[in-house]
């Protein structure tokens, strides 16, 4: 009884946390007014990078931040106040934004950056929970924070901090939306793991102009045979006289037609007609998905010609599943 009495009280505790949390993200969504504009508006026309950079756990929030905007199409790094003090000052130039957070304005850690900010004509942007303060008074733009309570009466960083990080997410996407930052976009910004790899298209990966395998229509299949093992793709595409791409010749095609004869067949007399095509701007994950049992590549066309091919284990060795 005792022990299930220990885990009731654990689930009301977090329940009670997520509750005032969410209160805060709520405050904080109908709070959005025109200094988030006047915000933007510094950001969007920053010629040089947004500087962010705060002290302890109001720190963390600024690296996330940083490394969302950057992720995003907005050149963006965090300075640890403490190391700009020590020369890193040298990484904010005029033509860049800086944004500090703070819970209280007050932390002395900020002191040089903000003077530094001042005296240079760096914009400057504070994110502070505290209505009046030294980083509100100094700020271009002061976005203060509603004030909702912590979630627990230590005043531990909660609600607060979850303020900042989804301002930070708000801030982000509302400049990735006016500077029109697309999928092609995000895409090139990770080209690494699973994430990049769900962003490669077609074009990416196919094989063109000598490496893709064709013959004309009229071809017997004796000079067939030699252009498959040539391009080792195990098939080869079938053109008509105007270029156009109007069948496929497959292992399983030269199977369903073996005989004494194959070897003097025209090519259009054992292709599969109409196969599966796809355009080069296509992921290649959708390319993957045309591929189920037996069919290993896909030519790429345009306005019915063949400009590429791609085989499976081009996508498989990209990543794409």
């Amino acid at each position: 009884m005792a022990q299930k009495q220990h885990n009731n009280n654990d689930i009301e505790a977090g329940r009670r946390v997520l509750a005032q949390e969410i209160k805060g993200l709520e405050a904080l969504e109908s709070w959005l007014d025109e200094n988030f504009i006047n915000a933007l508006d510094l950001l969007h026309s920053c010629k040089g990078r947004v500087v962010l950079s705060g002290m302890g756990k109001s720190g963390h929030v600024a690296r996330k931040i940083a490394a969302t905007l950057a992720s995003t199409g907005t050149p963006a790094l965090f300075v640890h106040p403490g190391e700009a003090s020590h020369g890193d000052l040298g990484m904010v130039t005029k033509d860049d934004v800086v944004v500090l957070l703070s819970n209280s304005g007050e932390t002395s850690e900020l002191g040089d950056i903000i003077n530094y900010s001042r005296r240079f004509g760096v914009p400057l942007i504070g994110i502070v929970r505290r209505n009046t303060s030294v980083l509100v008074s100094a700020a271009d733009v002061a976005l203060i924070l509603p004030a909702i309570p912590e979630a627990t009466e230590t005043n531990a960083p909660t609600t607060s901090t979850t303020m900042m990080l989804a301002l930070g997410d708000a801030i982000a996407i509302a400049l990735l939306e006016r500077r029109g930052f697309t999928n092609d976009d995000y895409g090139v910004l990770h080209p690494g793991g699973k994430l990049g790899a769900a962003f490669i298209k077609v074009k990416d990966l196919m094989h063109v102009g000598a490496d893709v395998p064709l013959v004309n229509e009229n071809m017997i299949m004796a000079d067939v045979l030699i252009e498959i093992t040539a391009k080792r793709f195990g098939c080869a595409g079938v053109v008509n006289k105007n270029g156009e791409l109007v069948g496929v010749i497959t292992d399983g095609d030269l199977r369903r037609h073996m005989s004494p004869e194959i070897m003097q067949k025209e090519a259009y007399v054992v292709m599969t007609k109409h196969p599966k095509t796809i355009g080069k701007e296509c992921l290649a994950s959708q390319a993957l998905g045309m591929m189920p049992g037996k069919i290993t590549s896909l030519f790429i066309v345009e306005s019915g010609k063949p400009v590429g091919i791609l085989h499976i284990h081009d996508i498989l060795r990209a990543g794409v599943i």
